[in-house]
């Protein structure tokens, strides 16, 4: 456990961030390992299958994550604020939370999976091919919530290295089982979304155990299981749900636009899928920062002890602009070099277009790095409506984009989407935030 209320922020949100850091690192590789090897060993029209649903399971698994880290605010107060049978009973209602909103998105997306898919404008050839990828991935979302709420609860509580172990356990099992079922034993695409499901499964009973010998305090009873506090759940629902739609809007502009890329051929889809994964990497700091500061703020803010909060964001907006600078220098250095990295592709149309969407976007990634630190700042802090705000603008931008500037320009245009729409999102979470008491207190 980290206390995050007491000693030196800068330190302090450097070594916690750190294990996380590291674990999304981890997930990144096994994203792009599983992207090598789908291309490697599956060809083309594979990959661009899992492309071309990737938007569609990353606003699922997106959503219930988003809605967990908002949970674990609540938890994070309650840790600060040293309540710990409320913290129990937040962990309890969690997982009953969870779990409820996972079946709920399982049902509707397999029995809407098709309409979806077709909505996405996925190529005809690749349908049956996507359709057995994703429709595996939605089947598996419980034991993902389940992972999420355990993690999510552990870093509420300052303890990051745990779900950091876990994960890098679940990653070398998930390549693993990608190399068995895919090149031995021949199961195509739907032996990578298997193997992802399966390794999430065992990461999720290690964690369990781990969690129920380790952490007394987290021991919950039947009682805590309970949706039965009306206050806690009224803060928990607003608070996952926040951050679970918050998570949606963005990946929704992100579905759509990705709608008019499905139509622009199969070595946009690859390049773009290309770009995205690099992009992940690049922008792994801003998710692992904004994490920080929602524990951080909600630590801080549950014991009371404001006046470390606006440092804390000051700190970690300095250390995800480093960041940007160097991601601007890999970019226009070895970009090229990393686009064949991923996809195994020597394609002069992939590798040229994914190069351009690195080259054009890093420039913007400074506005970026202050979106999520900001928007996970006011989560914690319990603002709910600004970062929604925030999200629904960036929505709304890719979806007028794809309905545009696509058709207009192609790819170009959906290279330009990302860095119109992060001006125009910044825009109300500077507002609010320069307004709130918290900015103005003195450190």
């Amino acid at each position: 456990m980290k206390d995050l209320t007491k000693g030196r922020p800068s330190v302090l949100i450097l070594t916690f961030a750190l294990p996380i850091f590291l674990a999304n690192l981890l997930q990144l590789t096994y994203s792009l390992a599983d992207t090598r090897i789908v291309g490697t060993f599956l060809g083309d029209n594979a990959l661009a299958a899992v492309g071309a649903t990737t938007t569609l399971s990353n606003l699922i698994v997106q959503f219930l994550m988003g809605m967990c880290n908002g949970f674990a605010i609540i938890s994070a107060q309650c840790f600060g604020a040293k309540d710990m049978d409320r913290l129990r009973r937040s962990l309890g209602n969690s997982l009953v939370l969870g779990l409820l909103a996972a079946v709920v998105l399982t049902i509707g997306g397999l029995v809407f999976l098709q309409p979806i898919l077709r909505f996405l404008n996925v190529p005809e050839n690749l349908l049956n091919t996507a359709t057995q990828y994703v429709s595996v991935i939605i089947a598996g979302l419980v034991v993902t919530l389940l992972y999420d709420v355990l993690a999510a609860t552990l870093r509420a509580i300052g303890d990051t290295v745990t779900p950091l172990i876990v994960l890098a356990v679940s990653v070398v099992l998930n390549i693993g089982g990608d190399l068995l079922l895919i090149v031995v034993l021949h199961m195509g695409v739907l032996g990578a979304a298997v193997a992802t499901v399966l390794s999430q499964l065992i990461a999720v009973v290690v964690c369990a155990i781990y969690l129920w010998k380790k952490y007394v305090i987290l021991r919950i009873r039947v009682n805590d299981l309970k949706l039965q506090d009306a206050g806690m759940l009224r803060n928990m629902l607003s608070s996952g749900l926040s951050m679970g739609f918050m998570s949606s809007l963005v990946n929704i502009g992100t579905l759509t636009l990705q709608t008019s890329i499905n139509k622009l051929g199969q070595n946009i889809i690859i390049a773009h899928t290309a770009a995205r994964k690099i992009s992940e990497i690049f922008m792994i700091m801003f998710s692992v920062f904004g994490q920080t500061m929602a524990t951080y703020c909600g630590q801080n803010l549950g014991a009371g002890k404001i006046e470390r909060i606006r440092r804390g964001i000051l700190l970690a907006t300095g250390y995800t602009c480093i960041w940007c600078t160097l991601n601007i220098v890999t970019a226009y250095t070895i970009g090229d070099w990393l686009v064949w990295l991923v996809t195994g592709s020597e394609n002069p149309e992939v590798v040229y277009n994914a190069t351009l969407y690195l080259k054009v976007d890093t420039l913007f990634y400074y506005v970026t790095a202050v979106i999520c630190i900001v928007r996970n700042a006011m989560q914690g802090l319990g603002e709910r409506i600004v970062p929604l705000i925030s999200s629904s603008l960036e929505m709304i931008g890719k979806i007028v984009i794809a309905a545009t500037l696509v058709p207009m320009f192609g790819y170009p245009g959906v290279i330009a989407a990302e860095p119109i729409v992060w001006f125009i999102m910044i825009i109300p979470l500077l507002i609010k935030i320069l307004r709130m008491p918290v900015w103005k207190q003195k450190t």
